[in-house]
């Protein structure tokens, strides 16, 4: 894919906090935020990445927009709330790299997206976003976006991550990435995040099921096992190495994700951009933190 696009990537931004060896860490990140700043790292710079969504008017607010910008990616369609205030979460790691999240994040800003409407996103070719994003917007909102998504014509790429505390229920979770799934272009989903919405008993079902939404482009992220081909192209094992180091597996997907939509919308193949995708969530486990 050569075209030169201009990338929307939803989400909400979050003041991050960690441990590293012990020291507290303090950081930004996000799931559409760690994507958009991973493809801004590695896509063509004439690519336009935007990250959309909304954070207060407050010093940490004030950071967080410059830590964005310093990465490149553009804020002009980061709104700015009044009263409201970035929601924050804190990683524990278990000695194998495993991460638990403890999040603040009920009143955050971001929950305001969308309030005015969608034409924030008219002049983009290509919106990320996920089910994160759908999950912390208000019901109504959400529906509303997703109808709006169905007559737009640019691609959609959507990642099914799938946090169930920030749902209503788990059938208001289905149904809404499956109404998702229907309007992707590209998926980028994770092999345990869709057997554990959807119940799936294994690879094959996920697969069925993904498919029988239209769905023939993108990739099925498996950890250590490696990504498989959602267009049914048969890869070698042997591309995607298993990481002989694991600290902290915060982002892998996120990185996974940027990695690969940067190589592909660079020209390369789909082999090459699954390649570039792994490669990068690699070497991001090794550290600790969301955005290396």
């Amino acid at each position: 894919m050569r075209t030169l696009s201009r990338f929307a990537c939803i989400g909400e931004a979050m003041v991050e906090f960690s441990f590293d060896r012990d020291q507290p860490r303090f950081g930004f990140a996000g799931d559409a935020l760690n994507t958009a700043v991973y493809l801004r790292r590695f896509a063509s710079r004439e690519h336009e990445i935007d990250f959309v969504s909304v954070v207060g008017v407050d010093p940490l607010s004030e950071r967080m927009l410059n830590f964005i910008d310093a990465e490149g990616v553009s804020t002009r369609h980061v709104a700015r709330h009044p009263d409201k205030l970035p929601g924050l979460y804190a990683i524990s790691t278990d000695v194998e790299g495993e991460r638990s999240f403890y999040f603040w994040r009920e009143n955050s800003a971001a929950r305001t997206l969308f309030h005015d409407g969608f034409n924030v996103l008219d002049n983009f070719d290509v919106i990320f976003l996920s089910a994160i994003t759908l999950a912390i917007l208000p019901s109504d909102i959400r529906s509303r976006l997703l109808d709006w998504l169905e007559g737009w014509d640019g691609t959609i790429v959507f990642d099914s991550n799938y946090r169930p505390r920030l749902w209503e229920s788990t059938e208001t979770a289905r149904n809404t990435v499956s109404r998702a799934w229907e309007r992707a272009d590209i998926g980028l989903p994770s092999l345990d995040d869709e057997m554990k919405l959807f119940e799936d008993h294994g690879e094959t079902e996920v697969l069925e099921r993904l498919r029988s939404f239209g769905l023939k482009h993108g990739v099925l992220k498996r950890g250590a096992r490696g990504p498989l081909s959602l267009s049914g192209q048969q890869f070698r094992r042997a591309d995607f190495p298993v990481a002989e180091k694991v600290v902290d597996t915060t982002a892998a997907g996120d990185s996974f994700n940027g990695g690969y939509l940067a190589a592909l919308y660079s020209g390369a193949t789909q082999r090459e951009a699954m390649i570039a995708g792994h490669n990068l969530a690699v070497e991001v486990i090794r550290k600790t933190g969301a955005i290396v």
